[in-house]
């Protein structure tokens, strides 16, 4: 693990100082993405419409528990008095609802997951168009995210925000 991350650090030392000449010649600017699409209204649109869904599977999911609490319960309450026939009626019945609230939450997570690609893969890219827009008209060859954890270790050079938010129209 360590000879893999000495081996990482080499390489981007190597690349970085082999790009030292390229990057000097070229003009760079920054911009974080993540703050960009945070401020679009879409995006705040594309977030109301996924905690609206997310919270009406909580409640489906919710009923589903109190469910299965109020046959566990039941059976537990009663095991002692019926028949061995009924006890095993309602085990096999609380296994399938047990199954039911795990394929749902299977499910709902596999559907907010998609819902939240289909709502956000268009403000990416319109914001992406965006960005090369601003970057061509100011004459920037190279634009880096400086997104937390985009890599990007110093960001000194011209910011693109505020301009790829005029163009957006973003206030």
């Amino acid at each position: 693990m360590k000879k893999m991350k000495s081996l990482l650090i080499a390489a981007v030392v190597f690349f970085g100082i082999s790009q030292t000449n390229v990057m000097a010649q070229s003009k760079t600017a920054h911009i974080d993405v993540q703050e960009l699409m945070a401020q679009m209204p879409d995006m705040k649109n594309a977030d109301a419409t996924l905690k609206k869904l997310s919270e009406g599977y909580e409640k489906d999911y919710g009923n589903m528990i109190t469910e299965y609490q109020a046959k566990m319960k039941k059976f537990q309450d009663e095991s002692n008095t019926v028949s061995e026939v009924i006890n095993k009626t309602r085990v096999e019945e609380l296994e399938s609802i047990e199954g039911r609230i795990k394929q749902f939450q299977t499910t709902a997570q596999q559907d907010l997951q998609k819902k939240q690609v289909d709502l956000t893969k268009p403000i990416f890219e319109k914001t992406r168009l965006s960005i090369q827009k601003v970057a061509r008209a100011k004459g920037f060859e190279y634009v880096l995210d400086s997104s937390i954890g985009s890599g990007v270790i110093m960001a000194d050079g011209p910011n693109l925000l505020e301009d790829v938010k005029k163009d957006l129209g973003v206030k």
